[in-house]
């Protein structure tokens, strides 16, 4: 094993120059790396939350808010299918977590949960409905979600809120975030960089469902307020001060779903600030149709459940693009539409934990863990060479080439380094020393069973070589399981500890056998420095 083969010399210079090679942009300053020609790689290490300062994020997925949104749903279904096969019903609302309806004329039950049966709920991933319709005594009909299907949209509204928190912290500019589920139903944003959680909060936390919907111009406004709300409709709130409330028609005639693009701008007559929205093909189109069967009424605009303006229709709107205009800011046009492009949370979420770490507490945290890295690799360094001499300074070049492979990979992934990475990286540098006094100390008890000084290291690191690898796949599965199941810190540290596993176990077998193979060619001993 102790010669020096072509191909493991080509590999040594290449990881050595590679590693060079990515590392190099982390020392230099940020005008000198964007003067590099462009075959030179430019990514430097992504600092995290603790390293680089910003605010981190706990949010719940309010499941109540999407069931109960999922029942007013199926109670407008139920309505539509009901009216449309003529039908006479009473008592149409929800109970105990159901719909309910009652029949008026008996004949017609049957009937009538043939087209609920039909008309209202859909299809899970199975292909089975998922709404049971059974009929009940007195002529009533009872419509329940399968308790699968409920636990399938809460799983999916989580999973979706992620996409979309992603979509508008992008939006944002904020560079890697770390957005990742917790639980069941909680949601953890990290973002590096970014001081104000009021901000983030806005943009994050704002459900933006955008809906346009008829004006009920033949409900009186004072009796709704008194909960006489004709069937169909719902009271809402103006999203400005002092805008009175407006009884609005259920039924929504085109959704935020259907936007294709929005963009803050300013009315050329007003100067005030707007934003500008459009449809795709199918939202022009019912737009386009609801406007034409509409005119000289009025819609409303509304943003999770408060109106933001209630124009009228003066003419059919074809040409599939509006605007939205209020008492913007320049800022908050642009948030909104931030909000409308990046799409709509499917359930609202609640804020559980805000943390937010200062740029100087980072600063700190990255002047710590250069001084305990530094003071790491130095004493590692010194017992190695103490231990073990000349073989000891080939361990300590194999060391300095482990670490730039660790940050040249970690740069040009990408990856984001954390406190505890540095902590990762500390305990990398102490596994590749321990694999390299594994080695060494097999070699040394060769060479005192009366071995001679080749077959000593032939044999002291085909021996070793099984408990180095023993070693570091435990460490690799723990890194592993670490990555997969922890959240953002732990994960900084497993993946750096992963790199350095695979990192580590080449330098320590691969670039020590390649150096000492150097200086046995050359110097022929007749025994070795560390018997």
């Amino acid at each position: 094993m102790i010669t020096v083969s072509r191909w493991r010399i080509i590999l040594v210079v290449l990881a050595t120059l590679y590693g060079i090679f990515f590392t190099l942009p982390n020392v230099l300053p940020k005008d000198v790396r964007d003067s590099l020609p462009g075959f030179m790689p430019k990514q430097t290490l992504n600092l995290g939350l603790d390293l680089q300062g910003g605010s981190y994020l706990l949010y719940e997925v309010d499941t109540a808010a999407l069931r109960n949104e999922q029942l007013t749903n199926l109670v407008e279904d139920a309505r539509t299918a009901l009216r449309g096969g003529q039908i006479d019903f009473t008592g149409l609302g929800v109970v105990d977590g159901a719909v309910n309806v009652r029949i008026n004329d008996a004949t017609k039950v049957e009937q009538a949960a043939k087209l609920l049966r039909e008309g209202v709920g859909g299809q899970m991933a199975t292909g089975a409905r998922n709404v049971i319709v059974t009929t009940q005594a007195d002529q009533r009909i009872r419509i329940a979600f399968v308790p699968q299907a409920m636990d399938a949209q809460a799983v999916s509204a989580v999973k979706q809120s992620i996409e979309v928190i992603r979509r508008r912290i992008d939006e944002l500019g904020t560079k890697e975030p770390d957005i990742r589920q917790q639980g069941t139903n909680r949601i953890s944003i990290a973002a590096p960089g970014e001081s104000d959680p009021k901000k983030l909060q806005d943009i994050v936390g704002q459900t933006a469902k955008l809906t346009f919907q008829m004006v009920d111009e033949t409900a009186d406004v004072a009796q709704a307020l008194q909960g006489r709300v004709p069937p169909g409709s719902v009271v809402l709130e103006g999203s400005e001060p002092g805008a009175p409330p407006l009884v609005i028609k259920r039924r929504a005639l085109v959704t935020g779903e259907m936007l294709t693009d929005a963009q803050a701008g300013f009315d050329q007559q007003t100067g005030q600030a707007v934003v500008n929205f459009r449809f795709n093909g199918a939202g022009a189109r019912r737009f386009a149709d609801a406007t034409t069967q509409n005119v000289g009424k009025r819609f409303a605009i509304i943003l999770d459940n408060k109106y933001i303006s209630a124009p009228s229709i003066n003419e059919p709107i074809t040409g599939g693009s509006g605007r939205i205009s209020g008492n913007f800011t320049a800022e908050s046009a642009n948030n909104l539409a931030i909000l409308l492009r990046a799409g709509a949370l499917p359930a609202p979420l609640t804020i559980q934990e805000q943390q937010t770490v200062s740029a100087e507490l980072g600063a700190d945290a990255i002047r710590a863990g250069a001084i305990s890295l530094i003071i790491g690799g130095i004493a590692i360094i010194v017992f190695i060479i103490l231990a073990y001499g000349l073989f000891g300074v080939f361990a300590a070049l194999a060391l300095v080439v482990n670490v730039l492979l660790i940050l040249g990979i970690m740069s040009m992934t990408q990856a984001t380094l954390t406190f505890p990475g540095i902590a990762g990286l500390i305990l990398t540098l102490a596994v590749a020393i321990d694999a390299n006094v594994l080695i060494y100390e097999r070699v040394r008890d060769e060479a005192h069973a009366g071995r001679t000084p080749i077959m000593a290291l032939e044999h002291g690191y085909s021996r070793a070589l099984v408990s180095i690898l023993d070693a570091n796949i435990t460490s690799a599965i723990s890194a592993i399981i670490m990555f997969q199941f922890g959240s953002g810190p732990i994960r900084g540290f497993a993946w750096t500890l992963l790199i350095g596993v695979v990192t580590s176990v080449f330098t320590a077998v691969v670039i020590t056998q390649v150096l000492i193979g150097w200086w046995f060619r050359a110097t022929k001993p007749k025994s070795l420095p560390i018997e």
